[in-house]
């Protein structure tokens, strides 16, 4: 009965602790990038990677970024095979600006395929979350940058719970995609409270989710 009693009482402290790290890194997690106190070690960066008018735009922003973003992971659908010859394309091009930068190539399971039905999507992304979790905990990356694909939902979750546990201050940053003008893709919808900073390109957008932020048209 007094072991009974112990696992409760320490079920119950963990589950409290959890439910603190999650409101408290909530409210007060996000963090504020023109204070951020300027560092000479890199930053390790995670970039979901969608596909067709996604990885346009997404690597168009990565394109812009310097070698101080190292290494990149960058997570890619495994049915997706254009993606990966467009991101080896890049890097191919940066290297001779950027010797010592590092990337690689993860390749995780799609969450939803494009009229995929609501009850087998619920399905698919159970197991795309549970492949890409460990692929998020070993690289514990310090940002993660996405732009709306499914895909990016395991791994902004991974992201928030090793946030969560304190395990790593992993920043997700959220772009949404020009093409969205008068609302957020579903993906911006589910995050909207969770990242740490959501960039629109249309003003109507900022003015329709306060949280965002408005920075123009950036790809």
């Amino acid at each position: 009965m007094d072991v009974f009693v112990f696992l409760i009482l320490f079920l119950v402290c963990n589950l409290t602790y959890l439910l603190y790290r999650i409101v408290f890194v909530t409210v007060n997690g996000t963090h504020n990038l023109s204070n951020t106190v300027k560092r000479k070690r890199p930053a390790s960066l995670m970039i979901v990677v969608g596909s067709g008018g996604h990885t346009r735009e997404v690597l168009c922003l990565v394109r812009q970024l310097g070698s101080h973003y190292s290494p990149r992971y960058y997570i890619i659908a495994d049915t997706d095979k254009m993606s990966e010859h467009k991101v080896h394309a890049l890097e191919e091009r940066r290297k001779g600006e950027q010797k010592e930068s590092q990337y690689f190539v993860i390749r995780i399971p799609r969450s939803r395929n494009v009229k995929q039905s609501w009850v087998t999507t619920v399905l698919s992304t159970l197991y795309a979350a549970i492949y890409t979790f460990p692929v998020v905990f070993r690289r514990k990356p310090e940002i993660i940058l996405c732009n709306g694909p499914g895909t990016c939902i395991p791994v902004c979750l991974a992201g928030l719970i090793l946030k969560w546990l304190n395990f790593q201050r992993t920043m997700i940053v959220y772009v949404e995609s020009i093409c969205r003008v008068t609302s957020l893709s579903l993906s911006a919808k589910i995050l909207y409270h969770f990242a740490d900073h959501m960039f629109v390109q249309w003003p109507y957008l900022q003015q329709q989710y306060p949280k965002c932020q408005y920075i123009g048209r950036i790809v």
